[in-house]
């Protein structure tokens, strides 16, 4: 079965037709084509299929997309500026060298965020806590609770927290992970259709 879904994605109007069984996650990278949501454990484990549904982070990789119906989502993409620029934690990740092999980094960001949002200046045991649901085997940790900190004493979103010494190469190579280079939305709305997917026996 084949349902309409509408609801709101990065600031823009969704519409969208996708079969009843189909996850948030495969709707996400495979309809809307913004991949920054990783699919790794596929069991809600790891967290780099992290997105913030409704102000909260949420393994998408757990949710049938027939649940986003009504509802606001925000995907790493969301996260860069209308100038282009990084948003503070972003930057925040870059300065603290948070971001190795970069897989588990929109999971990261997105819960620092969702935590930022809720509780501007949380303690080191809140970090912990909400980063409690994302796994990253490269970093040990330790740089992304302090870019978290860092982040808090940050300036709005759209200004920079690097310095203009400090800005160089590192930002080129890494900043795909952090942005994943969305394409813009040409209009306020959008319109995707899915074709239904086929169960074990080869019925639609």
């Amino acid at each position: 079965m084949v349902m309409l879904i509408d609801f709101e994605c990065n600031g823009k109007a969704i519409q969208v037709e996708a079969p009843a069984t189909m996850r948030a996650l495969d709707l996400i990278r495979d309809l809307l084509g913004l991949t920054g949501t990783k699919e790794g454990c596929g069991r809600g484990e790891c967290g780099a299929c992290t997105i913030i549904l409704d102000g909260l982070p949420v393994n998408s990789c757990l949710l049938y997309a027939a649940r986003l119906q009504g509802r606001v989502v925000e995907t790493i993409e969301g996260l860069q500026a209308a100038d282009g620029s990084l948003h503070p934690i972003q930057e925040a990740f870059l300065e603290e060298g948070a971001v190795q092999c970069g897989y588990c980094t929109p999971g990261m960001v997105l819960s620092a965020k969702a935590l930022l949002d809720r509780t501007p200046e949380p303690g080191l045991e809140e970090i912990e806590e909400a980063l409690s649901g994302n796994i990253c085997r490269c970093t040990g940790y330790g740089k992304i609770v302090k870019a978290i900190q860092r982040a808090v004493a940050a300036p709005a979103p759209g200004s920079q927290i690097a310095s203009p010494q400090d800005a160089g190469s590192k930002d080129v190579c890494i900043k795909d992970f952090l942005i994943q280079n969305a394409e813009p939305v040409a209009t306020s709305k959008l319109v995707v259709t899915a074709k239904p997917v086929a169960d074990k026996e080869g019925q639609p």
